[in-house]
């Protein structure tokens, strides 16, 4: 996959923050003036929405700037940097959220009737939502981008909340106001969840968690297909968010020369390469067929 087609994809999702910059102010104006707790909170929910995109979009783009000097395997870990100021972000909104049902319901803070136009919004969100979060799930599985992918996620939570939202409006009219701000509060403790979510996600990214659990046995299946190497072992992946470092050791004829040796070595590589697309680096070592030693210990000299 080229960084022009990652570029692209991720320039594509900005487009996308139209629907929800309109749905944020029909959200908070209808919920004023309807008096629902419920939709101002969805209103302050689809908000995050964008300052998240925001976020997760300038986390892709700095993440594809080339390796240099000082960062010789790239800036792929921004984007998991960003997801953890979106993770900041969605917490605040949460307590915020649940702060105010909670003072609504407890310490007798007014209660009011949602208008019918709250559920109307509800069904509106539900719609936007499901089409916004589709799209940019899509485009971030396409292009191999965990920022991206993990900000659909947190768009997709909204249909849920609309569907609250919508049922808190319905309830409430039947003579059940105390339910709106208890819907809220759901709201709330949703978008938390999704903050420890997104929080495990980006953590494991930074710390270079492997992809999963196969992606060890895949590598060393590559590498024993190549002519004259065998036995791939002590491998080791680092990822970086939306590619990865890989380094391992190879067995080879002990009585190869080196420039063979160093030929087999470059053929697992660019092999790597070509069939792991979220590999971008690889380092090859080469050891004599049947030599026994601590790969975890300093070779010593005689």
């Amino acid at each position: 996959m080229s960084d022009d087609f990652r570029s692209r994809g991720g320039k594509k999702q900005l487009l996308w923050l139209l629907l929800p910059s309109f749905l944020t102010i029909l959200n908070i104006v209808v919920g004023v003036m309807c008096g629902s707790s419920a939709l101002i909170s969805e209103g302050a929910h689809t908000f995050s929405d964008i300052i998240t995109t925001i976020v997760a979009y300038v986390g892709f783009h700095y993440s594809q700037k080339p390796a240099d000097l000082k960062h010789p395997v790239g800036y792929g870990r921004v984007e998991a940097l960003s997801g953890l100021f979106i993770v900041l972000f969605l917490s605040l909104i949460s307590w915020e959220i649940i702060e105010k049902a909670v003072k609504q319901i407890f310490f007798s803070q007014s209660l009011t009737v949602p208008d019918i136009y709250v559920a109307v919004m509800a069904v509106v969100g539900i719609f936007v939502n499901m089409v916004v979060s589709s799209y940019i799930i899509c485009m971030g599985k396409r292009i191999n981008s965990p920022a991206i992918v993990a900000d659909g996620q947190h768009q997709r939570t909204d249909v849920f909340s609309s569907i609250e939202v919508l049922i808190g409006a319905i309830v409430s009219n039947m003579g059940y106001p105390i339910l709106d701000p208890i819907v809220a509060i759901f709201i709330g403790l949703l978008i938390f969840r999704l903050a420890v979510k997104l929080f495990i996600i980006n953590f494991n990214y930074i710390v270079g968690k492997v992809p999963y659990e196969s992606f060890v046995d895949e590598i060393k299946n590559i590498v024993n297909s190549v002519e004259n190497s065998q036995n791939a072992h002590d491998v080791k992946v680092d990822y970086m968010g939306n590619y990865a470092f890989v380094s391992l050791h190879i067995e080879v004829d002990g009585d190869l020369k080196v420039s063979d040796a160093h030929n087999i070595a470059h053929e697992v590589q660019n092999k790597i390469l070509e069939e792991k697309s979220e590999v971008r680096y690889v380092i090859v070592h080469t050891c004599p067929i049947g030599l026994d030693y601590n790969h975890n210990q300093n070779l010593e000299s005689n």
